[in-house]
């Protein structure tokens, strides 16, 4: 189970990647004025969202699941987990918002400023930090 839970790991530290770089892009992309930039920075965000975010997600998820099958009883009455479970409940939610921005840029129909973006950017390091606080702590609540 250690290789599980270490793919685990290396799953969510790719998704993680992405969720901090893609609104890094979306901040320049707002800025952006020239179109072959605005070209660019579309392409850089399709390849981000769906080429390296989307399948660690998956990876993420799909290695986690197998982790709280493998000792269920324990996971499904610890409640540090269920605390780590609804955060990742809406980080799933945040990467979901992710592609709907991905998708107005694609369309040129971003209404949000570049400062509404640095502010969007901060989000996925405070799950981070929460998710990793519930896991190595284990609140008890």
């Amino acid at each position: 189970m250690l290789i599980v839970k270490a793919f685990h790991v290396i799953a969510m530290v790719a998704w993680f990647a992405g969720l901090f770089y893609l609104p890094r892009l979306f901040v320049y992309h707002a800025d952006t004025k020239d179109l072959i930039s605005i070209e660019r920075f579309k392409i850089m965000e399709r390849r981000l969202y769906y080429g390296i975010s989307w399948p660690a997600a998956i990876f993420t998820l799909v290695l986690g699941l197998n982790l709280v099958l493998y000792n269920k009883n324990y996971y499904l009455h610890a409640a540090w987990f269920h605390a780590k479970l609804s955060l990742v409940i809406l980080l799933c939610g945040y990467h979901l918002l992710c592609g709907h921005y991905v998708k107005a840029f694609a369309n040129d129909k971003n209404i949000k400023t570049s400062k509404f973006y640095r502010f969007f950017n901060e989000i996925p390091t405070i799950f981070l930090i929460l998710i990793v606080l519930a896991v190595e702590i284990k609140p008890s609540f």
